[in-house]
């Protein structure tokens, strides 16, 4: 009998970690997970305003805001702003996702409560110059265009509808068309509806005095806003088909999906290891059988997407044109093969890796606050590494088999970006 990996992470993990999870009295979903022993403190503030809830005609708005909102407030210029993240030595970020926008900052400690509030007054009292609005405006057609460059992101960006309907399936940079329907009076407009506390979740971690911190997010975002709920799931949608973008390149790219299982799901884990064994390293199937054995790709990869309460399964890659056909077909083979000859050792070198990985980013408290904001995202609570392991500890050959009939990758969305169409659309 073959020796099995000890995937075991009991001994590693931090016993006197704590969550806290609870709802404010602003209305603000609040998390934390105090890390004795750490040096820094981080928070993410989640907002749910994405690229979903954008007007129909005027693609690219959200990404927009979160490019303009710091540009001012009513006591502060855009450079006093960013000086002001710097004196603190802050690092500050935001994002803006499909359901909703995220606001970041990690910084020492005693920084912690000069940070929040100079948050709290970019998303309470921005003042939206206009000028910064049509450069913020000017800066994302600039990214449309660049994009034409990128078969990688551009793929991704013609596949969304397809692949989670046409609202979740909006990409942030919108079309020219859309661009050019945005101006300041919009951006304040979508500012107004969806900015507000009801609609907020904070998690913070690391270094922090949580009953502290709980109470200054209240006392700085109370009465912010209206005070309905809009946190509301938007159902994705699934469009199956093979599509050709002809494009003049020297590589032909390829781009697949197919439903898989929601964060939530029981099947999550299953998932997350089925895609390691595909994908999850130089020793995986994709790369050792059709990149390094067949030499077919100078590219391959499967990963996975999650709107709230949806999956999608995902698998690209870059060929030449005349070998596209084939890339498909083996790419398709190396997915049917796992529910044929997937291997113990392979299950377990696979469950090694992730696990691996969960406990070396997990020293960065960084990493940890948005691994945080997530659960509450994605399962309405904290989830402790230690229970997300034990899911992948528990899952076996036969959970994979399982999953991989449960979640069919028929019916497909096929993609071909380049200058040869796929057999089964030339054929059509």
């Amino acid at each position: 009998m073959a020796a099995h990996r000890d995937c075991s992470y009991k001994a590693v993990m931090a016993a006197e970690e704590v969550y806290h999870h609870r709802t404010l009295p602003s209305g603000i979903e609040f998390a934390a997970l105090e890390i004795p022993g750490r040096r820094t403190a981080g928070y993410e503030i989640r907002i749910f305003a994405g690229m979903a809830h954008e007007p129909d005609d005027r693609g690219g708005l959200a990404r927009v805001v979160e490019d303009a909102i710091t540009k001012g407030t009513q006591t502060k210029t855009a450079q006093e702003v960013t000086d002001a993240f710097d004196a603190l030595g802050a690092q500050a970020g935001a994002a803006v996702g499909r359901e909703s926008m995220l606001f970041r900052c990690s910084c020492l400690p005693e920084y912690l409560d000069t940070a929040l509030a100079l948050h709290a007054e970019i998303l309470r009292a921005p003042t939206f110059p206009d000028e910064y609005c049509r450069v913020a405006v000017d800066l994302a057609r600039q990214e449309l265009t660049a994009l034409e460059d990128d078969p990688g992101d551009l793929s991704r960006k013609i596949m969304g509808p397809s692949a989670f309907g046409e609202r979740l399936g909006r990409h942030e940079l919108g079309s020219r068309e859309s661009l050019d329907r945005i101006d300041r009076a919009a951006i304040v407009e979508y500012w107004r509806k969806y900015f507000s506390a009801a609609r907020m979740q904070v998690a913070v971690g690391g270094a922090v005095d949580v009953d502290r911190f709980a109470e200054r997010v209240d006392q700085l975002f109370t009465g912010f806003g209206d005070r309905e709920n809009g946190r509301t799931t938007f159902a994705a949608e699934f469009r199956p088909g093979f599509t050709h973008h002809p494009k003049e390149l020297e590589q032909e790219h390829l781009l697949m999906c197919w439903p898989g299982a929601a964060v939530s799901d029981r099947d999550y884990p299953v998932e997350r290891l089925a895609l390691a064994i595909l994908s999850g390293g130089m020793s995986s199937r994709l790369f050792a059988e059709v990149r390094e054995k067949q030499g077919l790709v100078y590219w391959v990869g499967a990963w996975d997407e999650h709107p709230r309460g949806s999956g999608r399964v995902f698998m690209g890659a870059s060929t030449t044109p005349p070998r596209s056909d084939l890339t498909l077909a083996t790419l398709l083979r190396e997915v049917d093969r796992l529910s044929e000859d997937l291997t113990q050792d392979e299950l377990d070198r696979a469950r090694v890796g992730i696990v691996a990985k969960t406990q070396t980013h997990g020293d960065i408290t960084r990493a940890r606050v948005g691994e945080l904001g997530g659960d509450l995202f994605h399962y309405g609570r904290p989830v402790p590494p230690a229970e997300k392991n034990a899911a992948l500890q528990a899952v076996t050959i036969a959970d994979v088999k399982r999953y991989l009939a449960e979640h069919p990758r028929d019916p497909l969305c096929v993609l071909a970006l380049g200058p040869r169409p796929l057999e089964v659309v030339r054929t059509k």
